[in-house]
């Protein structure tokens, strides 16, 4: 079968020497793939470039077998640091924005994509009275619109409360389970522990290791004790 999303060699350096160097990996349909890495280890530059928001001095990102350049827009929808919202408008009216950039999005579609991630009641409220928990549900439910096989999210409950947390990883899940496929990064081990079938580690701009998610709590009964272990071996073959 062939893969969602196909990360190959992508390395981009920073003048600062910071960067990503050799980041490969696959993403197989249904998947909810995590990014686990410290702040700072790449996550968001390599999202990114998968988004086309940033380019990679070397390597390719292929979605469902198409470059990313060619692959149309619809098929990704993606929440990088912050919401893409407009807090003097009110929910609907920033999904009705976002509705014209896709064709064949109406009401309908709106109001069921407000329902599915529990902002209905809040439809017609102003953005700007929203806690950070339900902005940044407002964001992962603008990447949803479309109905794109593949949405990125990166820290998607960065600064939420256990509330906002929970409520944004049962978002994920309950898509997941519709068919929807998701690469979602965390410097939080015990998010994507829950949240994440796949999971792959990153430090210092590398991709240290991939694991199915069940092999590496077998392995280490925690994903954090799984990640300080792949830190560690890494460290010691250097």
């Amino acid at each position: 079968m062939e893969p969602i999303l196909e990360v190959n060699n992508l390395t981009k350096n920073y003048k600062n020497g910071r960067g990503i160097s050799d980041i490969s990996f696959k993403i197989e349909k249904g998947d909810i793939f995590g990014l686990l890495g410290p702040n700072g280890s790449g996550k968001t530059t390599t999202m990114k470039i998968i988004t086309g928001l940033s380019y990679a001095d070397k390597g390719s990102v292929q979605i469902l077998g198409k470059d990313i350049m060619e692959e149309s827009s619809k098929e990704v929808g993606c929440l990088i640091e912050a919401p893409a919202i407009y807090e003097y408008l009110t929910a609907k009216e920033n999904f009705k924005l976002a509705a014209n950039y896709y064709s064949g999005i109406k009401d309908p579609r709106i109001d069921d994509i407000l329902t599915q991630t529990g902002l209905i009641k809040y439809a017609n409220e102003k953005v700007k009275n929203f806690s950070l928990g339900m902005k940044q549900r407002l964001g992962v439910a603008l990447a949803l619109l479309a109905r794109p096989k593949l949405v990125i999210l990166d820290e998607p409950t960065n600064g939420l409360d256990i509330e906002g947390t929970v409520e944004i990883r049962e978002i994920i899940i309950k898509q997941s389970k519709l068919g929807i496929t998701f690469l979602v990064s965390s410097h939080i081990a015990h998010e994507i522990e829950l949240m994440c079938n796949k999971v792959g580690i990153t430090k210092e701009g590398k991709l240290l290791n991939i694991s199915l998610m069940k092999d590496a709590l077998s392995e280490c009964e925690t994903l954090e004790k799984y990640f300080l272990s792949q830190v560690v071996e890494k460290e010691e073959d250097v």
